[in-house]
């Protein structure tokens, strides 16, 4: 190797090495920025009615979808399991926190085809709304096997429905 090329080599490796610090520091900043964001829900027991795979895209304020929360590991992608029972929304994901979700804190479910720097088909990702101490998040899944998609959302919507039928009474 010549000197030349070794100076290219050591030239794009500090490159490389620079950015990955970058955006360390910028991930390190936007947690600093979010200590506010409440720590999602603690697990509760609940028995799974429905399960289905895929991936965990992300969780972001309220109709920002490009606003990734850092804090309370929300902010990582990763592979899930979503379960559907009685007391919640569940999103089991290996190598990183989970997520519950209780029925009481779902407002609402729709569908979409990006959030986050994940672009899949048309209405391809199912975004779920709830809160925790007035702070709206968005979550983000998209199911491993396209036929699911319609299956998670309309058992999501039935208990958007439920929701909406409990606040008129």
């Amino acid at each position: 190797m010549t000197s030349g090329e070794l100076t290219s080599v050591l030239v794009t490796i500090g490159i490389a090495v620079l950015f990955c610090a970058l955006i360390l520091i910028g991930w390190r900043n936007m947690k600093r920025r979010q200590t506010d964001i409440p720590a999602p829900y603690a697990g509760f027991d609940d028995e799974p009615e429905h399960q289905f795979t895929g991936m965990y895209v992300a969780t972001t304020r309220y109709e920002d979808w490009l606003d990734r929360i850092a804090v309370h590991q929300l902010g990582v992608r990763s592979n899930a399991t979503l379960e559907l029972g009685s007391g919640g929304v569940h999103l089991l994901r290996p190598g990183t926190t989970d997520l519950h979700i209780p029925w009481n804190a779902f407002v609402k479910v729709a569908r979409s085809a990006g959030m986050v720097g994940k672009f899949v088909e048309r209405d391809g990702l199912i975004v779920i709304t709830w809160t925790k101490d007035d702070f709206t998040f968005d979550t983000g899944f998209r199911p491993r096997y396209h036929e699911d998609t319609a299956k998670i959302y309309q058992l999501l919507a039935s208990h958007q429905a439920d929701a909406a039928e409990q606040e008129t009474d």
